[in-house]
């Protein structure tokens, strides 16, 4: 989900489609919270680990 934020951030900061930028933003920012959780040892999404 990072990776895929990250990718949508890019393509959307070259062409100017500010959705894109958005929903990159968006998707970054939930991927690292889940993964943070997953680190700290929370169960996400019902695993141990999110991965």
């Amino acid at each position: 989900m990072i990776v895929l934020g990250v990718i949508l951030l890019v393509i959307g900061f070259l062409t100017g489609i500010s959705i894109l930028w958005t929903i990159g933003i968006i998707l970054a920012v939930v991927g690292l919270i889940l993964w943070v959780l997953g680190a700290l040892g929370h169960a996400v999404a019902g695993r141990k680990h999110y991965w």
